[in-house]
């Protein structure tokens, strides 16, 4: 039996898992990382990365449609649909192989394979070209990430039934498709197909469509949506599924309404469940919180020497989120500093609108019984979205009365992926809205609409 001894086993080469392993490597330990597929994990491989690619190609042909209003003529345009996906799969490939090059660049042991912890302090490699090798170490970190939930009786087939993942490597573009959830990923790929015409209908059990947002961002995109020609059904649910050969049909149901739906394929996006499978030996027993393992503020697991970070602990299932939890856990391993509390992150959706949010929704601040104030601008009062002819959405902040302090932003329109920095900066440092009022905003930038909201808060923005 051959085995190998290291400071940390890192069972995961995702967004969580990578970030953990080079980190360690950077703190100068000997350092294992063991991912299934390939470094970057679903995140780089086959969500984040590759999508963002694909709704790039999206926004790019939607402007080359509207370039009259840009004062150019184009005749022609066609769309190569397998080249599309192609490209995206070749920017994933080209990020993967940056990891790859990390792991060496910091001393990391990059293994290819399957892991189960067979006790505290061991892992024996299951799957791939190391097979039934160990692995010994004092820490193993968990970050095996989640996967696409699927609805019980269906399989995916990668043209019928599909999620996330086969739609990213499907070269032809079905003609409609029934998207199931409008989360971040339903919303994604429902103006990803739609802009190259594919017929979409959106199904959400919800009342609002990104249920996490704020109820006035929710409904901005649902409007937005509808003008694009996608349909969106909200408080409805999916029924009767049945799956031929050439389509798929449901019962749409809403109260006591039925409509019968029929579309060439249908999307499956209704959450994630964590990846355990094979990943616990019998003699393993790991605290468990609704099928995602328990850990405490340093990411340690009930069993000693086992921690856990990312998406494997639950939500929110975020990329920056389970970086950020690996790098802290690692930095507690090996005593470089307390690990740092996560009191708020950013959530991101990159259809168009955009929608970008940070802190408390306007909802929960009311239920915590807060006395604020809400500041909003519109990007139709914003010089450089108008000349961009990117007018449509606002920004939205909210402010505690008392004493200035931000407890949520919210933006839906160009950029606001971009934009939400700023303010988690702030909140990070606990600024107040006078702060951001007070800081000088280059003229003209999409920028600017955060000074303003914060200056509205308090009835003074100039430019509404």
């Amino acid at each position: 039996m051959s085995e190998s001894q290291y400071d940390l086993i890192v069972i995961g080469g995702g967004p969580a898992g990578y970030a953990g392993a080079i980190r360690a490597g950077q703190l100068g330990k000997k350092v294992a990382c063991v991912e299934m597929e390939r470094a970057g994990g679903t995140c780089l491989n086959w969500g984040c990365i590759p999508s963002k690619a694909l709704l790039k190609s999206a926004e790019l042909y939607q402007k080359m449609l509207h370039a009259d209003d840009f004062g150019f003529t184009v005749k022609g345009i066609e769309v190569d649909f397998a080249k599309v996906v192609e490209r995206s799969r070749g920017v994933a490939n080209q990020m993967a192989k940056g990891i790859e090059f990390l792991f060496k660049k910091n001393k990391v042991d990059y293994i290819v394979g399957k892991a189960q912890i067979e006790a505290a302090g061991m892992v024996q490699i299951t799957e791939g070209d190391k097979k039934g090798e160990y692995l010994t170490a004092k820490n193993i970190l968990i970050a095996t990430g989640c996967r696409a939930r699927m609805l019980p009786g269906l399989e995916k087939d990668g043209q019928r039934i599909m999620t996330a993942r086969e739609i990213l490597d499907r070269r032809d573009l079905p003609k409609s498709c029934v998207v199931l959830g409008a989360g971040a990923i339903g919303m994604e790929f429902a103006y990803f197909l739609s802009s190259f015409g594919c017929e979409v209908t959106v199904l959400e059990m919800l009342d609002d469509v990104l249920p996490v947002e704020d109820a006035e961002v929710s409904k901005f995109v649902e409007r937005q949506f509808k003008k694009q020609g996608i349909t969106v059904k909200t408080g409805t649910k999916a029924e009767k599924i049945a799956v031929g050969k050439k389509s798929v049909t449901l019962d749409a149901t809403k109260g006591d309404k039925t409509e019968k739906l029929e579309a060439e394929s249908l999307l499956v996006a209704i959450g994630v469940t964590a990846n355990m499978d094979g990943l616990l030996s019998s003699k393993v027993n790991l605290e468990m919180d609704r099928n995602y393992i328990k850990v405490d503020s340093h990411y340690r697991t009930n069993v000693r020497g086992i921690y856990a970070a990312g998406d494997i602990i639950g939500p929110p299932w975020l990329a920056h989120v389970a970086t950020y939890e690996a790098v802290q856990a690692v930095n507690g391993i090996f005593s470089h500093g307390e690990p740092r509390p996560m009191l708020r992150f950013p959530g991101c959706t990159y259809c168009q609108p955009q929608v970008a949010s940070i802190g408390l929704t306007e909802k929960a601040v009311k239920e915590k019984g807060i006395p604020y104030k809400v500041g909003k601008f519109p990007f139709t009062a914003s010089g450089k979205a108008v000349a961009s002819l990117e007018s449509e959405g606002f920004v939205k902040l909210i402010v505690a009365e008392k004493d200035g302090e931000i407890l949520g932003a919210h933006i839906t329109g160009a950029e606001a992926t971009e934009l939400i920095a700023e303010y988690g900066l702030a909140m990070e440092l606990e600024a107040t809205w006078e702060e951001v009022h007070g800081t000088i905003h280059a003229h003209p930038t999409l920028s600017e609409a955060l000074m303003e909201a914060a200056a509205a808060t308090h009835g003074e923005a100039i430019h509404i």
